[in-house]
Protein backbone atom coordinates (compact mmCIF):
# COMPACT_ATOMS: atom_id res chain seq x y z
CA UNK A 1 0.00 0.00 0.00
CA UNK A 2 1.15 3.70 -0.78
CA UNK A 3 -0.24 7.13 0.18
CA UNK A 4 -1.46 8.74 -3.65
CA UNK A 5 -3.87 11.95 -3.70
CA UNK A 6 -7.03 10.57 -4.76
CA UNK A 7 -10.33 12.86 -6.11
CA UNK A 8 -13.79 11.08 -5.90
CA UNK A 9 -15.29 13.31 -8.43
CA UNK A 10 -15.55 16.47 -10.79
CA UNK A 11 -14.70 19.37 -8.19
CA UNK A 12 -14.39 16.92 -5.11
CA UNK A 13 -12.03 17.17 -2.54
CA UNK A 14 -8.65 15.90 -2.90
CA UNK A 15 -7.98 13.35 -0.40
CA UNK A 16 -4.54 11.69 0.85
CA UNK A 17 -5.34 8.01 1.10
CA UNK A 18 -3.48 4.56 0.75
CA UNK A 19 -4.30 2.78 -2.48
CA UNK A 20 -2.81 -0.51 -3.60
CA UNK A 21 -0.73 -0.83 -6.59
CA UNK A 22 -1.46 -3.29 -9.36
CA UNK A 23 0.79 -6.75 -9.50
CA UNK A 24 4.19 -5.91 -11.92
CA UNK A 25 3.42 -7.82 -15.17
CA UNK A 26 6.57 -8.90 -17.10
CA UNK A 27 7.47 -5.76 -18.82
CA UNK A 28 6.54 -3.78 -16.01
CA UNK A 29 8.74 -1.49 -14.03
CA UNK A 30 7.87 0.07 -10.25
CA UNK A 31 9.13 3.48 -9.49
CA UNK A 32 9.33 5.63 -6.54
CA UNK A 33 8.62 8.86 -6.88
CA UNK A 34 10.90 11.68 -5.89
CA UNK A 35 9.03 14.70 -6.89
CA UNK A 36 5.96 15.32 -8.88
CA UNK A 37 5.23 18.28 -11.00
CA UNK A 38 1.32 19.86 -10.57
CA UNK A 39 0.37 20.68 -14.23
CA UNK A 40 -2.68 22.21 -15.52
CA UNK A 41 -3.72 19.03 -17.18
CA UNK A 42 -4.08 17.80 -13.52
CA UNK A 43 -6.86 21.04 -12.80
CA UNK A 44 -8.50 19.36 -16.03
CA UNK A 45 -9.21 16.28 -14.78
CA UNK A 46 -11.43 17.72 -12.22
CA UNK A 47 -12.82 20.95 -13.68
CA UNK A 48 -14.70 19.58 -16.89
CA UNK A 49 -12.23 19.92 -19.44
CA UNK A 50 -11.46 16.51 -19.39
CA UNK A 51 -13.87 13.44 -18.62
CA UNK A 52 -12.15 11.20 -16.84
CA UNK A 53 -13.15 7.73 -14.25
CA UNK A 54 -12.91 7.92 -10.71
CA UNK A 55 -11.91 7.72 -8.19
CA UNK A 56 -8.69 8.98 -9.86
CA UNK A 57 -5.19 9.65 -8.50
CA UNK A 58 -4.00 13.26 -10.06
CA UNK A 59 -0.71 13.42 -11.88
CA UNK A 60 1.56 12.65 -14.62
CA UNK A 61 4.45 14.86 -14.56
CA UNK A 62 6.75 12.79 -12.27
CA UNK A 63 10.76 11.82 -12.36
CA UNK A 64 12.01 8.88 -9.59
CA UNK A 65 14.41 5.40 -9.09
CA UNK A 66 13.23 1.99 -10.08
CA UNK A 67 12.75 -0.07 -7.06
CA UNK A 68 11.39 -3.71 -8.84
CA UNK A 69 11.31 -4.32 -12.94
CA UNK A 70 9.46 -7.41 -14.29
CA UNK A 71 10.78 -10.75 -15.85
CA UNK A 72 11.09 -9.15 -19.73
CA UNK A 73 12.51 -5.32 -18.81
CA UNK A 74 15.37 -4.31 -21.11
CA UNK A 75 14.76 -0.57 -20.71
CA UNK A 76 15.91 -0.02 -17.19
CA UNK A 77 17.40 -1.89 -14.13
CA UNK A 78 16.81 -1.88 -10.25
CA UNK A 79 18.15 1.40 -8.88
CA UNK A 80 18.28 3.13 -12.19
CA UNK A 81 17.01 6.98 -12.19
CA UNK A 82 14.08 7.61 -14.04
CA UNK A 83 11.73 10.34 -16.13
CA UNK A 84 8.12 9.53 -16.60
CA UNK A 85 6.71 9.86 -20.16
CA UNK A 86 3.12 9.96 -20.04
CA UNK A 87 2.49 9.64 -23.18
CA UNK A 88 5.02 6.39 -24.79
CA UNK A 89 4.65 6.04 -28.40
CA UNK A 90 3.89 2.59 -29.50
CA UNK A 91 6.65 2.45 -32.73
CA UNK A 92 4.05 0.75 -34.85
CA UNK A 93 1.18 2.70 -35.43
CA UNK A 94 1.32 4.73 -38.83
CA UNK A 95 1.97 8.18 -36.82
CA UNK A 96 5.23 6.57 -35.10
CA UNK A 97 6.04 5.46 -38.63
CA UNK A 98 6.30 8.72 -39.90
CA UNK A 99 7.89 10.61 -37.40
CA UNK A 100 5.18 11.47 -35.12
CA UNK A 101 5.28 10.18 -32.58
CA UNK A 102 3.41 12.67 -30.30
CA UNK A 103 0.04 11.58 -32.20
CA UNK A 104 0.86 8.09 -31.63
CA UNK A 105 -2.69 6.25 -31.63
CA UNK A 106 -1.77 4.08 -28.44
CA UNK A 107 -1.67 7.40 -26.50
CA UNK A 108 -4.59 9.65 -28.18
CA UNK A 109 -7.67 9.34 -25.41
CA UNK A 110 -5.98 7.68 -23.22
CA UNK A 111 -7.15 9.93 -19.89
CA UNK A 112 -7.91 7.21 -16.84
CA UNK A 113 -7.02 4.02 -17.18
CA UNK A 114 -7.99 2.27 -14.71
CA UNK A 115 -5.34 0.23 -12.54
CA UNK A 116 -6.36 -1.65 -9.26
CA UNK A 117 -8.85 0.09 -7.68
CA UNK A 118 -8.41 3.48 -9.41
CA UNK A 119 -8.05 5.25 -12.62
CA UNK A 120 -4.62 7.14 -13.18
CA UNK A 121 -4.26 10.27 -14.43
CA UNK A 122 -2.81 9.99 -18.50
CA UNK A 123 -1.64 6.76 -17.68
CA UNK A 124 0.79 7.81 -14.52
CA UNK A 125 -0.88 8.67 -11.47
CA UNK A 126 2.20 10.57 -10.13
CA UNK A 127 0.91 12.10 -6.79
CA UNK A 128 1.90 8.66 -5.24
CA UNK A 129 4.91 7.58 -3.27
CA UNK A 130 4.94 4.59 -5.86
CA UNK A 131 4.02 4.08 -9.25
CA UNK A 132 3.83 0.85 -11.79
CA UNK A 133 4.09 1.46 -15.81
CA UNK A 134 5.17 -0.19 -18.50
CA UNK A 135 8.49 -0.06 -19.55
CA UNK A 136 8.32 2.36 -22.20
CA UNK A 137 7.00 4.91 -19.96
CA UNK A 138 10.05 5.74 -18.02
CA UNK A 139 13.17 7.61 -19.80
CA UNK A 140 16.56 6.78 -18.08
CA UNK A 141 17.82 10.20 -16.64
CA UNK A 142 21.60 10.78 -16.54
CA UNK A 143 23.86 11.28 -12.91
CA UNK A 144 24.21 14.95 -12.17
CA UNK A 145 20.37 16.59 -12.41
CA UNK A 146 18.38 16.45 -9.46
CA UNK A 147 15.59 14.50 -9.18
CA UNK A 148 13.47 16.83 -8.19
CA UNK A 149 13.11 19.33 -10.74
CA UNK A 150 13.98 16.52 -12.93
CA UNK A 151 10.28 15.82 -13.12
CA UNK A 152 9.26 19.22 -15.07
CA UNK A 153 11.18 17.50 -17.91
CA UNK A 154 8.48 14.89 -18.04
CA UNK A 155 5.77 17.60 -19.51
CA UNK A 156 6.27 21.42 -18.23
CA UNK A 157 9.88 21.76 -20.27
CA UNK A 158 9.56 19.29 -22.93
CA UNK A 159 6.15 20.44 -23.78
CA UNK A 160 7.28 24.45 -23.81
CA UNK A 161 10.95 24.25 -25.39
CA UNK A 162 9.34 21.72 -27.88
CA UNK A 163 6.76 24.07 -29.13
CA UNK A 164 9.58 26.70 -29.80
CA UNK A 165 11.86 24.35 -31.38
CA UNK A 166 9.66 21.73 -33.00
CA UNK A 167 6.39 23.28 -33.77
CA UNK A 168 7.41 26.77 -34.28
CA UNK A 169 11.20 26.36 -35.10
CA UNK A 170 12.18 29.38 -33.72
CA UNK A 171 15.69 30.74 -35.20
CA UNK A 172 17.92 32.82 -33.88
CA UNK A 173 17.00 36.42 -34.24
CA UNK A 174 13.25 36.45 -34.33
CA UNK A 175 10.57 38.19 -32.05
CA UNK A 176 8.65 35.51 -29.91
CA UNK A 177 5.53 36.18 -28.13
CA UNK A 178 4.67 33.88 -25.14
CA UNK A 179 1.17 34.21 -23.59
CA UNK A 180 0.32 32.46 -20.07
CA UNK A 181 3.38 32.31 -17.80
CA UNK A 182 2.73 28.68 -15.92
CA UNK A 183 5.08 26.15 -16.27
CA UNK A 184 5.06 25.99 -20.07
CA UNK A 185 4.51 29.26 -20.80
CA UNK A 186 7.83 30.25 -18.71
CA UNK A 187 9.53 26.61 -20.70
CA UNK A 188 8.54 28.11 -23.62
CA UNK A 189 10.47 31.53 -22.27
CA UNK A 190 13.38 29.46 -21.65
CA UNK A 191 13.33 27.83 -25.37
CA UNK A 192 13.05 30.89 -27.08
CA UNK A 193 16.03 32.31 -24.95
CA UNK A 194 18.05 29.14 -25.96
CA UNK A 195 17.10 29.45 -29.63
CA UNK A 196 18.55 33.08 -29.45
CA UNK A 197 15.08 34.96 -30.10
CA UNK A 198 14.71 38.63 -29.12
CA UNK A 199 12.58 40.10 -28.03
CA UNK A 200 11.22 37.58 -26.36
CA UNK A 201 7.89 39.28 -24.78
CA UNK A 202 5.77 37.58 -22.13
CA UNK A 203 2.43 38.09 -21.40
CA UNK A 204 0.06 37.58 -18.40
CA UNK A 205 -2.61 38.75 -16.15
CA UNK A 206 -0.53 38.66 -13.11
CA UNK A 207 1.66 41.55 -12.05
CA UNK A 208 3.58 38.83 -10.26
CA UNK A 209 4.85 36.62 -12.85
CA UNK A 210 7.25 39.56 -14.74
CA UNK A 211 9.84 38.14 -12.09
CA UNK A 212 9.12 34.25 -12.71
CA UNK A 213 9.57 35.83 -16.87
CA UNK A 214 12.29 38.07 -16.75
CA UNK A 215 14.34 35.23 -14.11
CA UNK A 216 13.04 32.89 -17.72
CA UNK A 217 15.07 35.01 -20.27
CA UNK A 218 11.91 36.98 -21.31
CA UNK A 219 13.11 40.67 -22.40
CA UNK A 220 10.06 42.79 -22.00
CA UNK A 221 6.94 41.72 -19.32
CA UNK A 222 3.24 43.17 -20.60
CA UNK A 223 -0.26 42.92 -18.68
CA UNK A 224 -2.78 41.70 -20.67
CA UNK A 225 -5.09 44.61 -21.82
CA UNK A 226 -7.32 45.47 -24.54
CA UNK A 227 -4.73 46.81 -27.43
CA UNK A 228 -1.71 44.46 -26.51
CA UNK A 229 -1.72 43.87 -30.38
CA UNK A 230 -0.81 47.62 -30.96
CA UNK A 231 1.82 47.71 -28.00
CA UNK A 232 3.31 44.08 -29.81
CA UNK A 233 3.80 45.95 -32.92
CA UNK A 234 5.34 49.21 -31.24
CA UNK A 235 8.25 46.64 -29.76
CA UNK A 236 8.52 44.73 -33.35
CA UNK A 237 8.92 47.14 -35.92
CA UNK A 238 5.45 48.02 -36.69
CA UNK A 239 4.89 44.60 -37.63
CA UNK A 240 3.88 42.33 -34.77
CA UNK A 241 5.28 39.14 -33.37
CA UNK A 242 6.96 36.31 -35.54
CA UNK A 243 5.48 34.00 -33.34
CA UNK A 244 2.84 34.05 -30.94
CA UNK A 245 2.78 30.76 -28.84
CA UNK A 246 -0.26 30.66 -26.63
CA UNK A 247 -0.28 28.57 -23.54
CA UNK A 248 -3.79 29.04 -21.65
CA UNK A 249 -6.35 27.25 -24.02
CA UNK A 250 -8.92 29.72 -24.00
CA UNK A 251 -10.29 31.13 -27.04
CA UNK A 252 -9.92 34.90 -26.31
CA UNK A 253 -6.15 34.32 -25.77
CA UNK A 254 -5.88 32.36 -28.87
CA UNK A 255 -7.53 35.34 -30.92
CA UNK A 256 -5.19 37.76 -28.65
CA UNK A 257 -2.09 35.68 -30.11
CA UNK A 258 -3.47 36.21 -34.02
CA UNK A 259 -3.52 39.67 -33.75
CA UNK A 260 -0.66 40.24 -32.21
CA UNK A 261 1.57 38.13 -34.89
CA UNK A 262 2.61 39.90 -37.96
CA UNK A 263 1.69 38.86 -41.49
CA UNK A 264 2.93 35.71 -42.55
CA UNK A 265 4.13 34.33 -38.80
CA UNK A 266 3.26 31.67 -36.88
CA UNK A 267 0.80 31.41 -34.15
CA UNK A 268 1.61 27.92 -31.82
CA UNK A 269 -1.52 26.66 -29.73
CA UNK A 270 -0.19 25.06 -26.73
CA UNK A 271 -2.47 25.30 -23.89
CA UNK A 272 -5.36 22.60 -24.18
CA UNK A 273 -8.48 24.31 -23.99
CA UNK A 274 -12.72 22.85 -23.95
CA UNK A 275 -14.60 21.40 -26.28
CA UNK A 276 -17.24 24.50 -25.96
CA UNK A 277 -14.98 27.17 -26.47
CA UNK A 278 -15.16 28.31 -29.66
CA UNK A 279 -12.77 30.04 -31.86
CA UNK A 280 -13.82 31.92 -35.12
CA UNK A 281 -11.86 33.41 -37.90
CA UNK A 282 -13.57 34.80 -41.05
CA UNK A 283 -11.97 33.72 -44.45
CA UNK A 284 -10.75 37.80 -45.60
CA UNK A 285 -8.31 37.81 -42.77
CA UNK A 286 -6.72 33.99 -42.95
CA UNK A 287 -6.16 35.12 -46.28
CA UNK A 288 -4.91 39.01 -46.15
CA UNK A 289 -2.97 38.19 -43.11
CA UNK A 290 -1.61 34.79 -44.23
CA UNK A 291 -0.28 33.35 -40.98
CA UNK A 292 -0.10 30.29 -40.65
CA UNK A 293 -1.67 28.59 -37.08
CA UNK A 294 -0.09 25.16 -35.63
CA UNK A 295 -0.60 23.13 -32.33
CA UNK A 296 1.80 21.53 -30.41
CA UNK A 297 1.05 18.23 -28.72
CA UNK A 298 3.83 17.46 -25.89
CA UNK A 299 6.10 19.70 -27.76
CA UNK A 300 5.57 18.03 -31.16
CA UNK A 301 9.06 15.77 -29.90
CA UNK A 302 10.03 12.44 -28.46
CA UNK A 303 10.73 12.15 -25.72
CA UNK A 304 13.09 9.18 -25.91
CA UNK A 305 15.20 11.65 -27.53
CA UNK A 306 14.48 14.89 -26.03
CA UNK A 307 14.33 14.30 -21.95
CA UNK A 308 17.77 13.09 -22.69
CA UNK A 309 19.28 16.19 -24.89
CA UNK A 310 17.84 18.28 -22.06
CA UNK A 311 19.52 16.59 -19.63
CA UNK A 312 22.73 17.27 -21.18
CA UNK A 313 22.00 20.73 -21.34
CA UNK A 314 21.19 20.88 -17.56
CA UNK A 315 24.62 19.20 -17.06
CA UNK A 316 26.44 21.78 -19.26
CA UNK A 317 24.91 24.27 -17.27
CA UNK A 318 23.16 25.87 -20.05
CA UNK A 319 19.66 25.34 -18.82
CA UNK A 320 18.28 25.89 -15.04
CA UNK A 321 14.62 24.50 -13.99
CA UNK A 322 14.95 26.28 -10.50
CA UNK A 323 13.40 29.25 -11.74
CA UNK A 324 10.15 26.95 -12.66
CA UNK A 325 9.38 25.86 -9.33
CA UNK A 326 7.56 28.22 -7.02
CA UNK A 327 6.67 25.92 -4.31
CA UNK A 328 7.72 22.70 -3.31
CA UNK A 329 4.96 20.92 -0.92
CA UNK A 330 3.56 17.70 0.01
CA UNK A 331 0.71 15.29 -1.27
CA UNK A 332 -1.86 17.20 1.47
CA UNK A 333 -0.57 20.45 -0.56
CA UNK A 334 -2.25 19.83 -3.61
CA UNK A 335 -5.48 21.32 -3.20
CA UNK A 336 -3.76 24.48 -2.25
CA UNK A 337 -1.47 24.15 -5.84
CA UNK A 338 -4.69 24.03 -7.71
CA UNK A 339 -6.01 27.14 -6.19
CA UNK A 340 -2.57 29.22 -6.75
CA UNK A 341 -3.15 28.09 -10.47
CA UNK A 342 -6.69 29.34 -10.53
CA UNK A 343 -5.43 32.42 -9.40
CA UNK A 344 -2.31 32.44 -11.31
CA UNK A 345 0.02 33.02 -8.72
CA UNK A 346 3.77 31.41 -8.81
CA UNK A 347 5.03 28.87 -11.13
CA UNK A 348 5.40 25.43 -10.71
CA UNK A 349 4.24 23.62 -7.49
CA UNK A 350 7.01 20.50 -7.21
CA UNK A 351 5.25 17.64 -4.70
CA UNK A 352 8.43 16.39 -3.20
CA UNK A 353 8.42 13.11 -2.13
CA UNK A 354 10.47 11.98 1.30
CA UNK A 355 13.17 9.60 0.40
Amino acid sequence: MVNAAVVAGPDAAIEVREIELPALGPRDVRVRVAAAGVCHSDLSMINGTFSPQFPLVLGHEAAGTITEVGSEVTRVSEGDRVVVNWAPACRHCWFCLNSQPWLCTAVEGVVSPERGSVHVTLGVGAFSEEVVLNENGVVPLADGVPLDVAALLGCAVVTGIGAVRNTASVRSGESVLVMGLGGVGLSAIIGARLAGAGPIIAVDVVPDKEKLARDAGATHFILAHDKLAKEIRGLTGGRGADHALECVGNSKTIRTAWQTTRRGGKVTIVGVGRRDDTVSFNALELYHFARSIGVSVYGSGDPDRDIPLLATQIQLGRLDLEPLVSHRIGLDGVADAFERMKTGTGARSLVVFTP
